[in-house]
């Protein structure tokens, strides 16, 4: 390595991109390459940097696999920080794979961590959690271990494990304290500041309960029947009946829920799960349909008995019946209360969810994308919708830390 390609990768380890392009900015072989394609990412210039890296990548020859791979490594995160999801995870993994086989293990460990924000980021926790836990944190530089305790906060936020989620956060500020980069910092002050914003609602007769998430998932432990308006389910304890794709089954659910202990009248009960001002007998017939279909999925948490005037649900184990409404009111608020569990959704399985037309879903969706509530994957029939990752997972580029291109 010549004297002004190891100044620049100094230059880019301590954080100073112009510096660096100072001493590379008219050189165009491979090491300058990837060291310009670096800092041009660090200034936030995503598309010119993907493009020198990938010419770095070509101008190395077959010897230099440490060098190529490196590369890849850097452009899969700057693919990251665009939220470009289209390429294959496959030549990540085979720089990873190369990486440790020349014994780069840091830059191997950020490699499998771009491969875990990724998933993240696509709404995969279950393979994300497979990706975490396969996951060796020996040794691991303070901005990777501060990168991998966010990951861990935010799969266990997802399912509200709020003690553990607070401790990865109290990892994380540790290791980016460390790390000395502002960014992590903000990050793991940002999900922080998450945990102390109100949630969901507990309704009540007369009134409404602001709750947290903590708060939330102390409820959702308790001995209560929580009908979940967020999630569009039933919960008793571990038990949960997914309501989210029936949704005549979850409002009757809710409006049985809201009368608790009291019944509700056959009309209004049309009213909640058919929208009809007019029923006739055949409305009628098929509220009793429905209520027997929903009575029998929730037959192990709760009874439903008619009344001479309706319906009311009797539970069974349960001290009493809760209703978790989203923070506010409205059919954006429902949009994101459905998305708050990290999965991708497709439009027709929302609309499904709120009992709404596909397109008017759609409106309420793209209003949400540009106040950057919501976020989108893929596109057409393809196309998926997210929430925004409680934390923003910082762009680290490790690679001019351990850049001697050799």
């Amino acid at each position: 390595m010549d004297s002004m390609i190891a100044a620049a990768a100094r230059a880019l380890a301590a954080g100073d991109a112009l510096g660096a392009l100072k001493r590379v900015a008219l050189r165009d072989d491979p090491p300058a390459l990837a060291l310009r394609g670096i800092a041009m990412a660090q200034l936030g210039e995503y598309p010119r940097a993907r493009e020198l890296l990938r010419r770095a990548a070509r101008g190395f020859g077959v010897h230099e696999e440490l060098a190529r791979a490196r590369c890849v490594v850097a452009g899969a995160e700057v693919a990251l920080a665009m939220r470009d999801f289209a390429g294959s995870p496959r030549s990540l993994m085979a720089a990873s794979d190369a990486l440790d086989a020349h014994g780069d293990r840091a830059n191997a460990t950020q490699a499998r961590l771009i491969a875990l924000r990724r998933l993240l980021l696509i709404g995969r926790l279950d393979e994300a959690a497979d990706a975490l836990a396969n996951l060796d944190a020996r040794d691991m530089p303070p901005s990777l271990a501060a990168v991998a305790e966010l990951a861990a906060a935010e799969l266990a936020l997802r399912s509200l494990r709020i003690a553990p989620a607070r401790d990865a956060l109290a990892r994380a500020h540790k290791a980016a304290g460390k790390a000395r980069v502002p960014a992590l910092l903000a990050e793991v002050a940002e999900v922080r500041a998450a945990l102390d914003r109100p949630a969901a609602r507990r309704l009540f007769a007369g009134g409404e309960q602001a709750l947290r998430l903590d708060e939330v998932a102390v409820l959702l432990a308790s001995d209560a029947l929580v009908v979940d308006a967020c999630r569009r389910g039933l919960r008793l304890g571990a038990a949960w009946r997914p309501l989210a794709r029936r949704p005549v089954l979850f409002a009757l659910a809710l409006a049985l829920a809201e009368a608790w202990p009291g019944d509700v009248d056959r009309e209004t009960l049309i009213a909640c799960a058919f929208r009809t001002r007019r029923p006739n007998e055949s409305h009628r017939a098929r509220l009793r349909v429905e209520i027997g279909r929903l009575r029998a999925l929730v037959a192990k948490m709760a009874g439903i008995e008619a009344t001479p005037r309706g319906f009311v649900l009797k539970s069974r184990r349960a001290r009493e019946v809760v209703v978790l409404a989203p923070p506010i009111d409205g059919e954006q608020a429902s949009l994101i209360a459905l998305l708050s569990d990290g999965a991708a959704w497709s439009t027709s399985a929302l609309a499904l969810a709120l009992g709404a037309s596909q397109r008017t879903v759609q409106r309420a969706l793209v209003e949400l994308e540009g106040e950057g509530r919501v976020r989108s994957i893929g596109r057409t029939r393809a196309q998926r919708w997210l929430s925004p990752p409680l934390a923003g997972f910082t762009t680290i580029l490790l690679l001019p830390a351990a850049l001697p291109f050799e």
